[in-house]
């Protein structure tokens, strides 16, 4: 009786929480007149049929006529309710910036990078689940087969927020080989140690809210960030923002704290290019980092390389380790179970 008390008031409690905090666009007070354009920049394609899914995408390339440069390749994968439809998950965040003259130019020694943002197939019900970790490397490889002749194989970086974030780590343990570093906003997975042992050498970048009322701050997040840390072989290389109050880069308070990653869209900087509102940065030993202007989250990313030589997956990869972890409807759960316990 009380574990289907706990379930469902922890129901409750979720779905209250959810009304204004689902992934969206949320009506930024925009400091840039060319969003629009930038989003139109974004090309449609699709992936191979793998498994019985195909995912679709929308990429944006920064290569000219007779371009011979390498550039690196970054993933970004939309929260639940921004693959509604296909360019959602484009339209619905601010991550075309990424794609803006100045942007691109913040990225070292190629000054720009292709940005691939592939979707959930969400009129399906499917929402960044585990049947979609091969059919989304499917797409990457043959997105990269495409235009091997200006992807830099080594600097390859998957981030998303939300249930994008979770999926961002389930990619990276599945393909640890594939990725030079990683950006989880608010992930919504917590995974194992056993799980996270395999992205032990990829660095990482964590960005959440304190007060983020979907994917709990201290119940789910810093336990992440802690454990992770605790079996990193480089924990300098890794880094975690919170936010006390999440805000837009003018300054303006966004509709929830779930929304950290404006904070990401706009490159850990406030929209003068100044310290990003209400925000602390640490690295995996404890030291304070400060952000100076140009150099955020863009510039570390692609200061990092991997060993990947181009071999493409045959499947899921190290599918078991996403088996275990608790997402944060099960630390809700979890909590009222202990509450309920003492009453």
């Amino acid at each position: 009786m009380k574990k289907l008390l706990s379930f469902i008031l922890a129901v409750i409690m979720l779905f209250t929480a959810c009304i204004p905090a689902f992934a969206c666009k949320v009506g930024n007070t925009t400091y840039d007149d060319n969003l629009e354009e930038l989003q139109a920049q974004f090309i449609a394609g699709k992936g191979p049929e793998t498994d019985g899914y195909t995912i679709d995408y929308r990429y944006f390339s920064p290569v000219k006529d007779g371009d011979t440069t390498k550039y690196p390749l970054v993933i970004w994968l939309h929260g639940m309710g921004d693959g509604a439809y296909e360019g959602k998950q484009v339209t619905a965040s601010d991550i075309a910036f990424w794609t803006s003259d100045d942007f691109q130019s913040r990225f070292k020694d190629s000054e720009g990078a292709f940005i691939f943002a592939p979707r959930s197939l969400e009129e399906n019900s499917i929402y960044w689940s585990d049947a979609l970790i091969f059919p989304l490397r499917a797409a990457i490889d043959d997105f990269i087969a495409q235009n091997k002749d200006n992807i830099d194989l080594s600097r390859i970086y998957i981030g998303g927020y939300s249930m994008g974030g979770k999926m961002t780590l389930k990619m990276a343990v599945a393909y640890p080989d594939l990725f030079a570093a990683i950006f989880p906003i608010c992930p919504a997975w917590t995974p194992s140690t056993d799980a996270l042992k395999l992205i032990a050498d990829i660095p990482v970048w964590i960005t959440s809210g304190k007060l983020d009322p979907l994917v709990n701050y201290f119940f789910s997040v810093t336990p992440l960030w802690k454990n992770m840390i605790a079996s990193h072989n480089s924990p300098a290389d890794c880094r975690f923002s919170s936010l006390t109050f999440v805000k837009y880069p003018s300054g303006n308070p966004t509709s929830s704290s779930h929304h950290s990653w404006f904070s990401v869209n706009y490159d850990m900087f406030s929209s003068d290019n100044g310290k990003y509102p209400f925000m602390k940065t640490v690295d995996g030993n404890g030291n304070k980092v400060t952000l100076t202007f140009p150099d955020g989250m863009i510039s570390w990313l692609s200061s990092y390389t991997s060993d990947y030589d181009g071999s493409v997956a045959t499947d899921s990869g190290n599918q078991q380790a996403h088996q275990s972890g608790e997402g944060p409807f099960a630390v809700i759960l979890s909590a009222f179970d202990k509450i309920l316990a003492i009453l």
